[in-house]
């Protein structure tokens, strides 16, 4: 059974990385650990779903409810992913 965790943990990893060894790095586990989570579906441990929250705090409340407060600074990878293009594009309004 996947698990939405682990799905959730990649979406994070593809927008806020290069790629395993670099997301491994930064949260501070061995990138097999990371490849063998998303691989196999299993949920994240605690300690590892803390570092993530450490490193990237700003997908917090989207990582453990699936919910997200943009006027708290708490988004999604989605909306992460939406900001990166609208500014590539010159059409953000900052």
């Amino acid at each position: 059974m996947s698990s939405d965790l682990a799905q959730k943990m990649r979406e994070i990893r593809e927008v806020e990385t290069s790629g395993r060894a670099e997301f491994a790095q930064l949260i501070g586990f061995n990138k097999k650990t990371v490849e063998s989570i998303e691989q196999a579906g299993r949920a994240p441990k605690g300690e590892m779903l803390e570092a993530i929250c450490k490193q990237w705090p700003k997908y917090t409340l989207w990582l453990m409810t699936g919910m997200t407060d943009e006027t708290c600074g708490q988004i999604s990878p989605d909306i992460e992913r939406a900001r990166s293009t609208l500014k590539k594009t010159g059409t953000d309004t900052d």
